[in-house]
């Protein structure tokens, strides 16, 4: 749970800072009842507490004065994108004021000779593909969500491509970040490696928005590949899955995408997207990058190894359409999960293993689930190592969000067990502190000592990554 130092601040100090916030920025320092409770929570649980006032700067400049106002009167400063995180990264603990960075969606400059870019940290991902879609490039992060980027760089996103181009802390060349007392800071640049000073930059991605404000982001982009083509093959068991995903990585193919989904996922999925053809059994979803003849060449040799641990089914597409269809799964897996046990929330967790241990992880998390009788669909980017439940529960059953609570932090401490970390892509937020702290042991105070000297007021995003009591 949070930390014993957050308290909300009294409402004469929420009165005075909403005066001077509305001197600065008009009708863009909001307290409207809708506007609050969209801005309490994001996905995942439903940890609801509204901010007191919640502001939309367009400036870096805007950030800066809100930031020293919010410092000087002591008040809780949240940093909000597109509101998709899962672990309760956006919920305003202790009110205060939530700054939405909606308005700052422009993209500032694109370098395609030296395929980089900078964009406001309210720009989302799809907003930025379409955008450079002109100049042959892309940007290849993927994490489902259409995100913004100051959220993705502030959570340490990766996602469906990382197997092959990393996550956010391999993309994120430099950053602008404003201070907890209201300084505008400059990390990075955009030279492809740098040996001088500290690197502010990889400390601010994934700090989850409680050590500054991230409202600009200078990025690595990507040729188009001149090919794509997506595949999908099903296998008799989880064992044979898995056991062909650590083969192909043990081979070095280039694979831009492997995705798995269990038996129940694909049962959700089936029943949800109306799909044909496929049965309800372990499916692996997978995507080659390059030439037509790298591409032909990493596909017979995933169907070899896919053969060889029996799968069957292996269909692929190369045409827009045809692999759209292939994905449909894939990307509708949450809405196939919620219908799946109609009236139930989804508490979302994941973890990450070393790869010699993901088909371990997976089967002992997959019995797990079964004694548990919840019902708790895997998929994962099992190329790296990283895979995800979604654990459905009756929210006015007690015992029942014990049990997915339970089992939530089983699935972390396993991971954590074998080497592994508690989550691989979702974050810390506030629901992760406890197996935080198994992971990192003294390191935690480390991350605190950080805290504390760059966020001496504990304003930033407070009760979140690190517990300060």
């Amino acid at each position: 749970m949070p930390d014993g130092l957050l308290e909300r601040p009294a409402a004469p100090v929420v009165a005075g800072l909403l005066a001077e916030l509305k001197a600065l920025l008009g009708d863009r320092a909001v307290t409207s009842q809708a506007v609050r409770e969209h801005h309490s929570r994001g996905e995942g649980l439903a940890d609801a507490v509204l901010p007191d006032i919640v502001v939309y700067p367009e400036t870096n400049e805007e950030v800066a004065a809100v930031a020293r106002l919010c410092s000087a009167s002591r008040v809780p400063i949240v940093p909000f994108g597109a509101g998709s995180s899962l672990e309760g990264h956006v919920v305003p603990l202790a009110g205060g004021v939530t700054i939405d960075m909606t308005n700052m969606n422009r993209v500032l400059e694109v370098n395609a000779d030296s395929l980089d870019c900078r964009v406001q940290a309210g720009v989302t991902r799809e907003q930025l593909n379409t955008e450079i879609r002109a100049t042959g490039l892309f940007f290849p992060i993927d994490p489902g969500a259409n995100a913004s980027i100051g959220g993705m760089s502030a959570t340490r996103a990766s996602g469906t491509n990382a197997v092959r181009y990393g996550t956010m802390r391999d993309n994120v060349m430099g950053l602008t970040v404003v201070t907890p007392d209201g300084r505008i800071v400059r990390t990075g640049g955009r030279a492809r490696k740098s040996s001088s000073g500290y690197d502010l930059t990889r400390l601010y991605v994934g700090s989850e928005g409680t050590l500054g404000i991230i409202t600009e982001i200078q990025l690595r982009l990507y040729g188009l590949p001149e090919q794509i083509t997506a595949a999908v093959c099903q296998f008799p068991d989880l064992t044979s899955a898995v056991n062909t995903v650590v083969a192909a990585m043990q081979m070095s193919i280039p694979m831009a995408r492997i995705e798995l989904l269990d038996d129940m996922q694909m049962r959700a999925c089936i029943r949800h997207s109306k799909l044909e053809g496929y049965a309800e059994t372990p499916t692996l979803f997978l995507e080659f990058h390059g030439s037509p003849a790298a591409v032909a060449e990493q596909m017979e040799m995933m169907q070899a190894i896919s053969d060889e641990h029996g799968g069957s089914a292996y269909i692929h597409a190369t045409r827009p359409e045809d692999r759209t269809r292939l994905w449909k799964a894939r990307h509708e897996v949450y809405f196939a999960c919620m219908a799946l046990v109609p009236g139930k929330r989804a508490m979302a967790t994941d973890a990450c293993v070393p790869i010699s241990e993901l088909a371990a992880c997976i089967l002992e998390t997959h019995a797990d689930v079964a004694q548990t009788g919840l019902v708790a669909p895997i998929v994962g980017h099992v190329g790296d190592g990283n895979f995800h439940l979604s654990i459905l529960f009756d929210p006015n059953d007690p015992d029942e969000c014990a049990r997915a609570d339970a089992l939530s932090k089983r699935v972390s401490l396993r991971a954590i067990r074998m080497g592994g970390t508690c989550t691989g892509e979702h974050g810390v937020g506030f629901h992760k502190l406890d197996a935080m702290e198994v992971e990192h042991g003294e390191a935690v105070n480390l991350m605190r000592d950080i805290k504390r000297a760059l966020d001496p007021h504990n304003i930033m995003n407070p009760g979140k990554t690190v517990r300060l009591a």
